[in-house]
């Protein structure tokens, strides 16, 4: 099980009352702040999908998704870890054009997550996806791509923070960006969580690109699946949480694989069984769309911005013993 953090003398800024209150207000905010930041439109999403299409997400390969057999279709369905690819077939299906995205309430469980301040086995995510040209694969629309994000993150706390002026905890909306290489060279004798704390702790609003990727020492930085997210242009969005005085994502994102690059990344990671899926087939015959996406947690979000110690202070899910004990003597209220 997770360590859970408690931090000294810890007494939540809102009543569950006013988080209740809080959390409707900033979603509704921050759907609308993020689809007019990136010219998104809202649709509906899967619960569950048929795993023979390839469209779950493998997360670090070694999760087990939640399955069910559905009687009237004789199909074992999986519950979704997040809706990575599937965002890219509704743009294909949807006849979404270049410039024009989409956005989707997620909601999946992730059986195998270990629960703790940051880490729930229920997730819920917003999931965007957006058409790009093939001249749009780069560094620049990525960044700019960022900064858009983090701008809206920040439009929503200042409403936030005037509806509910208790809270009083600052973003710094100027972004720094750093790769998973440089990171490494800047702390060569910490672990990636540590760099993360000491990079986000120094800056405040961190991008953190090129994840999945081997680095020169021969690790990698975190896990990424290999047939979404391009590994050379991919990142996380990083904001420094004073409440747990720690690195704190909220946001896994990038430019997705082309042909070539889920090429080169299912060899890499040992997945070439995946090439006969009809997602990946269309992948590498290049009919789906070139595509920008991301999931940026809601949870994630309503704990950072309502200045919460535990992400069971802001949804409902299932604890083990230890958990409840330790958040009830340091006076954290779950759900």
């Amino acid at each position: 099980m997770g360590k859970t953090i408690v931090p000294d003398k810890y007494e939540s800024v809102l009543s569950i009352y006013d988080t209740q209150s809080a959390i409707g207000i900033l979603k509704r905010k921050f759907e609308d702040d993020l689809g007019k930041a990136l010219n998104l439109k809202r649709v509906s999403a899967p619960l569950f999908v048929d795993p023979k299409t390839g469209l779950n997400d493998n997360l670090n390969g070694v999760e087990h998704p939640v399955s069910f057999m559905i009687p009237a279709t004789g199909v074992e369905a999986e519950v979704v870890h997040s809706l990575a690819k599937w965002k890219r077939m509704a743009l294909y299906r949807y006849d979404f054009y270049e410039g024009k995205g989409l956005y989707t309430d997620m909601n999946a469980i992730r059986r195998d997550e270990i629960p703790d301040n940051l880490h729930s086995v229920y997730v819920d995510q917003w999931d965007w996806e957006k058409v790009i040209s093939p001249d749009d694969r780069d560094e620049k629309t990525l960044r700019r791509t960022v900064k858009a994000i983090v701008g809206a993150i920040c439009d929503t706390h200042e409403f936030i923070k005037k509806r509910f002026p208790q809270l009083t905890k600052s973003l710094n909306r100027n972004v720094f960006f750093i790769s998973s290489e440089e990171l490494l060279r800047s702390y060569p004798d910490k672990t990636p969580k540590e760099r993360e704390n000491l990079i986000t702790k120094k800056y405040g609003t961190v991008f953190v690109s090129q994840i999945g990727k081997i680095l020169s020492d021969g690790t990698k930085h975190d896990g990424r699946a290999p047939d979404y997210d391009d590994w050379e242009l991919n990142g996380d969005i990083l904001f420094y949480n004073e409440v747990l005085g720690c690195s704190f994502e909220v946001s896994s994102m990038g430019i997705r694989v082309n042909a070539d690059s889920l090429d080169r990344q299912l060899t890499a990671a040992g997945c070439d069984e995946r090439r006969k899926l009809q997602y990946h087939r269309m992948l590498l015959e290049n009919i789906l769309p070139q595509t920008i996406g991301g999931g940026i947690g809601q949870s994630r979000l309503c704990m950072l911005l309502l200045e919460k110690a535990h992400i069971g202070e802001v949804q409902s899910s299932i604890w083990d013993e230890e958990t409840i004990t330790v958040c009830e003597k340091g006076n954290i209220k779950l759900l």
